[in-house]
């Protein structure tokens, strides 16, 4: 009744979005941290009104409100029982610049990156780099007082933040800055002025002497002297406890010069390593950071960090030391030539072995160094890609200890480890004495929870020692708080405790953060509560690389620690739906958390099969970016295959979903649906009593099938008219390549010919042609998606055996086979399927690389424009693209930054989806293509792909094999091309 009575009135008078369904406040119930607390309702608040109008109505009720921007915590400071206000999707403004007096005002859900990105036209940023910039917000920033790996020449987000607006617990405003800037009730000021009057000693006293201190509130900002006391010091790093920001000040850095230099300090032992880094943080750089071999192993198991550790890692070290100098040039190489000085002055030098194996690589190449860093800001959630139940937790992550003491503490910390049965991960700022170290354990065990407390009393006891701070970056929450009265003695937690009751005597705001906490261990509030179970489904793909129920469905799914790196809006392809709406049921957290609590028995029986489950999967596109992009290997794309076959087999498929599954079989009757598909496109009428039939959108033109489809023994044909003998491949057609746009194949089939390669057809069961059975996989079909597999990978086994590649045209077709089939039908044919299909410019790439691929070339065209499906971004192969590309004489080719093109197969034909597909094609393709110069070439070899950038733009796009063939004829060659605008309609991720 209490959350209904909140509810109605939130609705009345909030702007934003009142969220109030089990599903929504299922996914507010977690952050990245190991709790999980059902709140009462979600404010998504769009004015500063909203969270005054929420605050009001939180109070009034007595029911605690808690802010969130990013939900990035790893301490569990933005979960509660009442209300969340998510601050992130709408008040994300930069209000003023002034870029003379490098200040800026900024509301409190601005995301880091997206900050940066403004000011960088300026030659500014917000210095406090942390590794989780692309979603965190200033305002969790600043209720963390987060540091960042630059923090040795930068400091903390206290030391960058001057002034912080907002409202106190009563509604009332506030404006607290420095000096007489404090606008504050003048009963509160004198009673905090007094407070650091009367405890200045104590502070003194008990207050760690290191700068990574960021555990319980700053009271030592009202210690009277110099500077003045500034009430917002106060705020930074109270976690939401005691006021709610509106508007910060932050203060502004110049950006790093473009000398900068990374030196990567290679190490035999993890002991020396941290021996060394007192004596290399004497050199003057301006971070740190430390990369251990657990870390490293688990990096080598993510595609997508390969490449860059080939880069850069020499031998096989215990330990790296990721050294950087951003000076001048000349003073860059003097700190790198001392550097060297001084690890051979240590005993390290390559070459040497053993215990004085080690040196270091200097990396000079830009590009290559913020490949490393981006590597290296990953680690936290690298650690976590582990596929054991037991996972690195964290819960003594941040311990941060004067750097004299580093080494021996993490000896002993180690030992303590191994006295419970564990080991421990670490990585992270070496310079500051601040390691991220995470113990191995399984939550779900309540023997691992014991070990996990007795570890945790151990670890702070071994910190006092050595007069470190048990908090040095990631707060309190509820997994530190408790231990405040041994860290800083009764008589300042009980400060602590009167600064709370001064700002907030009810305790209203985010209650049980810093003072009157929970215990760490309470597993009522854990993600894994006693009682945990996961429903044990019948699932369709192989899960069995992870553990627990559904064949290891259960692993799977609970390989997301809510990070939150699907949120970020700039960089690589993930999640191109959140990146329009901005909501977080359309991230790949969203709805991995809400597929976990469904099967976990959390929203209610049958949940699984609720809408709002579907409403949860609709924007996925099945691109894939996740599975490369997140740094825990979540798969979402392949978990809504299986929940759609769960649904599917419970509730039926849709007509819509049959259509688009069956589509190889019906393709051959194309011929005849040409007409109708022709009259339906032109007669406006007749498209809109199609949408209301079969679902698809009467905005959108559906693709026509080719009058001249592609057959396979044209392969026969066009390998007679060639030399016999050479190197043999398997050209495989696709289905929508094979019916929607045979130009492709043909020019494939030409080009392969003209560059000496005999092209051999596969011999299709039934006489029907092989599919990968991509369309059935996109409607949940999983059984016939199998049956699919298994006709291909028998027809194409003997060419495997004999040694030949298998080459594809459509990266959703092609793709499949190297990863759908290895968990429809798991085994040694699969595999070697996997290891031996190509995607046509995978093999141009590889076979030039070899020396192979001798085709001349002409030049056809000076500038293009390509745009990378999301499979070949996702499986890593973008660089084959370009490589293959840069085979074309006089060819200037540039990739556009963009994400998922937005038609996504059957999506962007959806009635129900198709504006949200082309507002992703408006985020940077579209523009891009139409920003092209008129001659200029548009490359995508997704069939969705062109079809969205015709739809989109009128501009005709060609595939990489239509490009080479151009190039490789003798004779005029056409400037356009043959063939109609392409399209297909397509399964989801067939884009």
């Amino acid at each position: 009744m209490l959350r209904g009575g909140l509810q109605n009135r939130l609705a009345r008078s909030i702007e934003g979005e009142v969220l109030f369904d089990a599903f929504s406040r299922g996914r507010y119930a977690t952050d990245a941290s190991l709790y999980q607390i059902m709140p009462a309702g979600v404010v998504v608040a769009k004015t500063e009104g909203d969270i005054a109008r929420a605050l009001d109505a939180a109070r009034e009720a007595g029911v605690p409100l808690t802010m969130r921007g990013g939900g990035t915590s790893q301490c569990g400071q933005t979960v509660n029982s009442g209300l969340i206000v998510d601050c992130s999707r709408y008040l994300n403004k930069l209000v003023e610049l002034d870029v003379e007096g490098r200040r800026a005002l900024v509301q409190p859900g601005i995301v880091l990156d997206d900050l940066n990105r403004l000011l960088k036209a300026h030659g500014l940023w917000f210095p406090i780099d942390i590794s989780t910039g692309s979603r965190a917000t200033i305002g969790g920033m600043v209720g963390n007082n987060s540091c960042g790996s630059r923090s040795l020449r930068y400091g903390t987000t206290r030391d960058n933040v001057d002034r912080v607006r907002g409202l106190l617990v009563d509604g009332s405003a506030f404006d607290f800055g420095p000096g007489s800037g404090n606008d504050v009730p003048e009963v509160l000021l004198r009673q905090l002025l007094d407070l650091g009057a009367r405890e200045a000693d104590e502070i003194a006293r008990r207050f760690p002497k290191v700068q990574r201190r960021v555990g319980g509130y700053n009271i030592d900002a009202l210690v009277p002297g110099e500077p003045p006391v500034n009430l917002a010091h106060l705020l930074i790093g109270s976690e939401g406890t005691l006021a709610i920001s509106t508007e910060i000040e932050i203060r502004l850095s110049p950006l790093p010069g473009p000398d900068k230099v990374l030196a990567v300090c290679h190490f035999p032992t993890f002991r020396a390593a941290m021996e060394a880094a007192q004596h290399i943080v004497a050199l003057g750089p301006t971070s740190v950071e430390l990369v251990d071999a657990t870390m490293l192993g688990l990096a080598r198991s993510i595609p997508m960090y390969v490449k860059t550790l080939e880069a850069f890692v020499q031998g096989d070290p215990a330990a790296l030391l990721f050294v950087e100098f951003a000076d001048s040039d000349a003073q860059n190489r003097a700190n790198v030539a001392r550097l060297h000085d001084t690890m051979s002055d240590l005993g390290f030098g390559f070459g040497r072995g053993g215990a004085h194996e080690g040196g270091v690589v200097e990396v000079w190449d830009g590009a290559l160094a913020a490949e490393i860093g981006e590597l290296r800001k990953a680690g936290l959630n690298i650690m976590m890609s582990m596929k054991e139940a037991g996972k690195p937790v964290s819960f003594v992550e941040d311990c941060a200890v004067p750097l004299e003491h580093l080494a021996d503490y993490t000896d002993r910390l180690t030992e303590v480890f191994h006295a419970h049965g564990t080991e421990g991960t670490w990585y992270a700022h070496a310079s500051e004495g601040c390691l991220h170290v995470r113990p191995v354990l399984n939550l779900k065990l309540e023997k691992d929870v014991k070990a996990m407390r007795a570890i945790a009393e151990e670890a702070f006891a071994l910190v006092r020692a050595y007069k470190g701070s048990h908090s040095g970056e990631h707060g309190d929450g509820i997994v530190r708080s408790e231990f405040h009265a041994a860290m800083f003695g009764p008589r300042i937690v009980q400060a602590f405790e009167e600064v709370k009751d001064a700002f907030d005597s009810e305790g209203l705001l985010n209650p049980g953060k810093i003072v009157r906490p929970p215990k760490m261990d309470d597993r009522s509030l854990m993600r894994y509560p006693p009682g945990y179970a996961f429903e044990d489904l019948d699932t369709a793909h192989d899960w069995s690389a992870w553990t627990g129920a559904g064949g290891g469905f259960q692993g799977a799914v609970e390989m997301c620690n809510n990070n939150g790196a699907c949120r970020k809006m700039a960089g690589g392809a993930m999640c191109p739906s959140y990146r329009v709406t901005r909501d977080e049921r359309d991230v790949t957290r969203g709805r991995a958390n809400t597929l976990r609590l469904a099967l976990s028995g959390k929203l209610g029986r049958d949940a699984l099969y609720d809408d709002a489950m579907a409403e949860t999967l609709k924007l996925c596109v099945s691109c894939k970016a996740c599975k490369r992009e997140c740094p825990t290997g979540v798969d979402m794309a392949k978990m809504k295959t299986e929940v759609l076959y769960q649904r599917g087999k419970k509730l039926g498929f849709g007509r819509r979903e049959r259509l688009i599954a069956h589509l190889p079989r019906y393709a051959r009757a194309g011929g005849a649906l040409r007409a109708a598909i022709a009259l339906r496109n032109r007669v406006p009428g007749i498209a809109a009593l199609g949408e209301r039939i079969t679902g698809f959108a009467r905005g959108r033109s559906l693709p026509q099938f080719a009058p001249d489809p592609f057959r396979d023994a044209e392969i026969e044909q066009e390998a007679a008219r060639g030399r016999k003998g050479g190197h043999e491949v398997v050209l495989f057609a696709d289905t929508f390549s094979r019916w929607l746009e045979p130009a492709i194949p043909r020019a494939a089939l030409r080009v392969l010919r003209r560059a000496g390669y005999r092209v051999r057809a596969p011999e299709a069961p039934g006489g029907r042609a092989l599919c990968c059975g991509r369309t059935y996989l996109a409607a949940g079909m999983v059984d016939e998606a199998r049956a699919e597999a298994r006709r291909t990978i028998d027809a194409l086994m003997p060419h495997i055996r004999a040694g030949r590649s298998v080459l594809g045209l459509e990266p959703s077709c092609l793709l499949t086979l190297r990863d759908e089939f290895l968990t429809l039908l798991p085994g040694e044919d699969a595999r070697a399927l996997s290891e031996n299909a190509r995607l046509f410019e995978e093999f141009v790439a590889q076979e030039r690389k070899a020396g192979g691929f001798r085709l001349p070339l002409s030049r056809d065209a000076e500038k293009a424009y390509v745009h990378g499906h999301c499979h070949q971004k996702a499986f890593g192969v973008m660089s084959d693209m370009e490589a293959a590309l840069g085979a074309l004489p006089g060819l200037d080719a540039s990739v556009i930054e963009s994400g998922c093109c937005g038609m996504a197969g059957a999506f962007g034909y959806a009635a129900e989806t198709q504006e949200v597909s082309r507002a992703m094609g408006e985020l940077s393709l579209l523009p891009a293509v139409r920003a092209a110069e008129g001659d200029a070439l548009i490359v995508a070899n997704g069939t969705s792909c062109r079809h969205q950038i015709a739809d989109g733009t009128g501009r005709r796009a060609l595939h990489i094999a239509e490009i080479f063939d151009r190039a490789s004829r003798t004779g005029g060659a056409s400037k356009t091309g043959g063939g109609a605008l392409p399209g297909s309609v397509s399964s989801e991720g067939a884009q």
